[in-house]
C-alpha cells in the first residue's frame, strides 16, 4: 500500500479544505513546489495534486504550479480538477504527469472519459467523491443522486487504473478514514482503489492495511500531513515492514 501526499491548489497557495467546503480553507504555504520537494525529502513516492479552482471553473487555473511540480520533484503524479477534454488530459499527460484524475466528467460526459482510457491506457483514474452515500460533482458543490459503485459500474469494461474514493464528510476533518464504505466499493468493482478524506493519523494506515487483499492499494493523506499529526516517514516505514496491530 501507498502513502500519497495531497496537495490541494487555490489562488496558487497549497491549501486543506473542510469538508469540500471552499470557505472553510486553510493555507499551508504560498509555494507549493517547496511543499512538493518536502514531501519528497520525507520519502513520498507519489503525489496527489488537485487544482480546487479548475475543479469549479471546468479548466486548468494552476497547470503551469503542477508542471513545476512533476519536473523538479521527479515524482509520479496524479492531477485532479478541471480536467473536462481530451485535449487537456493530452496536454497534462505529455507534460509528464503519470495520471490524470476525472471525477465530474464521469458523471456528465462518460463518453470522454471511455475515450480517454483507450486512448491512455493505465493513465486514467475515475475521483469519485461522495457525501451522505451520493457522488458529488463540480468541486463537491453538486450532488447527483448516483451511488460511488454506479458510478464506478459505468466504466467496468474501460479499464480505469483506479477509483479514489473520497468520503466529503470526513475530507480535512481528521476524523479516520470511511474503511466501511470503502472496502465496500473495492469489493463491488473490478479495478484498485485508493482510499481519501479523513486520515487522522498512524491508526487509519494501521486499519486499510489488511484491506490490501480486497484491492485498496492506497491512501491519501492532506491535512494531517500538515499539522502533523500523521508522520509521512512512519506511515511509509508501517506500509514497506507491512507492520500489524
Amino acid at each position: 500500500m501507498i502513502v500519497i501526499p495531497a496537495i490541494d491548489l487555490k489562488n496558487g497557495s497549497c491549501v486543506r479544505l473542510s469538508q469540500g467546503d471552499f470557505n472553510r480553507s486553510v493555507s499551508y504555504g504560498d509555494d507549493p513546489v517547496a511543499v512538493a520537494e518536502l514531501w519528497k525529502q520525507k520519502g513520498a513516492e507519489r503525489l496527489h495534486v488537485v487544482d480546487l479552482d479548475g475543479s469549479l471553473d471546468g479548466r486548468p487555473a494552476h497547470d503551469k504550479i503542477i508542471a513545476s511540480i512533476v519536473s523538479q520533484t521527479g515524482l509520479p503524479v496524479e492531477v485532479g480538477g478541471g480536467i473536462r477534454t481530451m485535449g487537456i488530459v493530452e496536454a497534462y499527460l505529455s507534460s509528464a504527469v503519470r495520471w490524470v484524475i476525472l471525477g465530474t466528467a464521469a458523471f456528465r460526459d462518460p463518453a470522454f472519459v471511455r475515450e480517454a482510457c483507450r486512448a491512455f491506457p493505465g493513465q486514467i483514474i475515475l475521483g469519485i467523491d461522495a457525501s451522505g452515500g451520493q457522488v458529488a460533482v463540480n468541486g463537491w458543490t453538486q450532488k447527483t443522486g448516483e451511488t460511488p459503485e454506479e458510478m464506478a459500474l459505468r466504466f467496468a469494461e474501460d479499464a480505469p487504473a483506479a477509483v479514489i474514493f473520497t468520503d466529503i464528510s470526513r475530507d480535512g476533518m481528521e476524523t479516520g478514514v470511511n474503511r466501511d464504505s470503502t472496502v465496500e466499493l473495492a469489493r463491488k468493482i473490478p479495478f484498485p482503489v485508493i482510499a481519501s478524506g479523513g486520515v487522522a493519523g498512524i491508526e487509519d494506515i494501521y486499519r486499510l492495511l489488511p484491506l490490501e487483499k480486497d484491492g485498496i492499494i492506497g491512501v491519501i493523506a492532506g491535512r494531517a500531513l500538515y499539522t502533523g499529526a500523521l508522520a509521512l516517514e512512519d506511515a511509509i516505514r508501517i506500509t514497506k515492514r507491512q507492520e500489524r496491530i
